[in-house]
């Protein structure tokens, strides 16, 4: 991976840029936004999609594989910057003939940093929801009739987007901790839905992380919104010394809080503010999605809306892509995909699951993130899907922005089990689609979690389920 180079001054006009990894969905999102200014698009990824393909009927210019051929270097076309993240890889040899050229390269935040210029930025940040809470926000501001710009990082259900322009002043955008990189926008509002340490490959210790989300609400120009309840956003607390900080959550004192919870197929709240007693709905299962949407209805009144029309606006969220995503059902086996790449949101993923499934039985394809996140974390991974899921199957790792380390596997985290008859390590995907499809039921789902690319496991796990026999049981 690169080290994001923020000193890196931005051009004040681009009429050209190129992204390498256009496809993502980050990337996607603001390059659709590059063409909303009327800026020629260009780009590379290491292989074609829908999204993609999307971008290319809007009139960007994508080649599939990176090759310094790619990058118009010279001439009328020769572009004024290129956007990268950081997990390019150093050697990319687009990022390498820019470099020799004498190309801007921009990290994508700094890209998404020209768009917001001017604007009143809301920013989401936190190690869990962000995503999901941007998405409520975007559908909830345009329920209150404000049309703002944003950029997520999935698709939002309803606006079938993950970015749009907007005709206001407002910019609701999902802030990136991973790097350092959501400390380079201008934000008049920081909500932060939660602080669990991770990153620390950047950061190098959680004292140093918790210090960099407290430098991200101290910076906000006009209020920090932040959880009561999560015990890192506390810590954090501590260390913001801004004079308007809106608190959210099931803590006594929480300037919005929640005083009971209802899951299920859509989870819902009852939440106390300035006095006032509002029904709450989240619009997707799972407590945690209750928590979400007191963070975005506290954001909303923060923002200066009333509280009873701001909560019948968030109701008409409906989701975004990548959480907890039916993909489809096979013989009454429904097949989910979700985002969740750390222990917590594992947990709180498949909590959700269980409230909608009744006496079905989940079963997990956990494709493990990152190789330092696996040597880290491999035994939380187990203890929670030994404690939620009824079955668990393995991937190998998706390294994304690391190199690999040496003992390393998704073995690991199957290792850890206490019950080796909850999990198998199959990195085969065709092994690994036809055991969950053996062990389904009708009536069970099957959940695959990472933010890796498991979800292209799902064609193979719906074609087993359709030529397996009944399951043997988990």
């Amino acid at each position: 991976m690169i080290e994001p180079d923020f000193s890196q001054p931005i051009p004040e006009r681009i009429e050209r840029i190129h992204f390498v990894g256009i496809g993502g969905s980050g990337m996607s999102g603001i390059a659709h936004m590059m063409l909303d200014a009327g800026i020629a698009v260009s780009g590379s990824d290491r292989s074609g999609s829908a999204t993609v393909d999307r971008l290319v009927q809007r009139g960007a210019t994508v080649a599939i594989g990176h090759d310094a051929a790619n990058l118009a270097v010279e001439g009328e076309g020769r572009v004024d910057a290129i956007v990268v993240t950081s997990a390019l890889w150093p050697d990319n040899p687009e990022l390498l003939a820019a470099r020799e050229h004498g190309i801007p390269v921009l990290h994508r935040s700094q890209a998404l940093h020209v768009l917001a210029r001017g604007k009143r930025v809301v920013a989401v940040g936190g190690a869990h929801g962000k995503s999901t809470t941007t998405g409520m926000l975007v559908v909830g501001l345009q329920g209150l009739g404000v049309d703002p710009g944003f950029v997520n990082g999935a698709v939002i259900a309803g606006v079938d987007a993950s970015s749009g322009a907007g005709s206001s002043d407002l910019f609701v955008l999902e802030a990136d901790e991973s790097d350092g990189s959501f400390l380079l926008y201008d934000v008049a509002v920081a909500l932060i839905t939660n602080v669990d340490t991770d990153h620390l490959d950047h950061y190098g210790t959680p004292e140093a992380f918790d210090a960099a989300f407290a430098e991200f609400a101290n910076r906000a120009s006009e209020a920090v919104v932040i959880s009561a309840d999560d015990a890192g956003a506390r810590r954090v607390r501590a260390l913001i010394d801004h004079e308007r900080v809106v608190t959210f959550g099931e803590a006594a004192g929480a300037d919005v809080r929640i005083v009971g919870i209802r899951t299920g197929a859509s989870a819902a709240c009852t939440v106390e503010v300035a006095g006032e007693r509002i029904e709450l709905e989240a619009g997707v299962p799972g407590r945690h999605n209750a928590v979400n949407a007191a963070g975005a209805l506290a954001t909303l009144v923060a923002l200066g809306f009333a509280p009873a029309e701001a909560a019948h606006a968030l109701a008409a969220f409906r989701g975004t892509g990548r959480r907890f995503e039916l993909h489809g059902e096979r013989r009454g086996v429904r097949v989910y995909d979700d985002y969740a790449h750390h222990p917590a949101e594992v947990d709180a993923a498949l909590t959700a699951a269980r409230t909608i499934i009744g006496d079905g039985r989940i079963i997990a394809i956990h494709q493990p993130h990152l190789f330092t996140r696996t040597r880290d974390m491999a035994g939380e991974f187990a203890a929670v899907y030994e404690r939620v899921a009824d079955h668990t199957v393995v991937l190998d790792v998706y390294g994304a922005r690391e190199d690999p380390i040496p003992g390393v596997t998704g073995a690991m985290v199957a290792e850890r089990f206490q019950r080796a008859d909850d999990v198998d390590f199959l990195p085969d995907w065709q092994q690994a689609a036809e055991r969950a499809a053996e062990l389904a039921e009708e009536g069970d789902i099957i959940v695959t979690l990472s933010c890796g690319d498991v979800y292209r496991i799902i064609p193979q796990v719906l074609s087993a389920l359709e030529h397996a026999e009944h399951g043997e049981g988990a």
